[in-house]
């Protein structure tokens, strides 16, 4: 395993804003990336991370919301059911430096392959299903700031 660098919006917007293409085949490769991520994030103090943010073009990511569910790794995630309605405060190990409210829905059910390429159906709820649309939106080339209202810096909303 090994920690990649994580790009940034500011220098790295054009990578960032480009759509991810489908894994055609769960091989080696994809593996070492699945780990290189996860210990990526981990060393970022993040909760999630795309692929695009290391500057792979895949539809690949990992989430561990650090709540004792674990790491999730999401290989061709489809979000299939949504409900409900949560806003919350959101950043991102590409986006240094801001934070914005953010609505999503509160429960989803998420297609995806796993490292064996099965296909799988995940169910997530709060903090977790966040996580899980904010790292999908990366696959787009979504970024929260472009869904985000009250853009700030994180010490300002320290103050509120």
């Amino acid at each position: 395993m090994a920690t990649r660098r994580i790009l940034n919006e500011r220098t790295d917007a054009q990578t960032l804003r480009r759509k991810s293409r489908a894994v055609e085949t769960v091989d080696q490769r994809i593996l070492t990336l699945l780990d290189d991520m996860a210990e990526t994030m981990a060393a970022a103090d993040g909760v999630g991370l795309a692929a695009p943010q290391v500057g792979v073009l895949r539809r690949v990511a990992v989430v561990d919301v650090c709540d004792g569910s674990g790491l999730f790794e999401l290989i061709n995630p489809e979000i299939i059911e949504q409900s409900g309605e949560q806003e919350g405060i959101e950043g991102c190990l590409s986006i240094t430096n801001m934070q914005g409210m953010v609505k999503r829905p509160l429960d989803i059910k998420v297609k995806t392959l796993d490292r064996n390429g099965q296909e799988k159906i995940l169910s997530a709820h709060g903090y977790l299903a966040r996580a899980m649309c904010h790292e999908i939106d990366h696959l787009d080339g979504v970024l929260f700031i472009d869904k985000a209202t009250d853009l700030t810096r994180p010490e300002e909303y320290s103050k509120r």
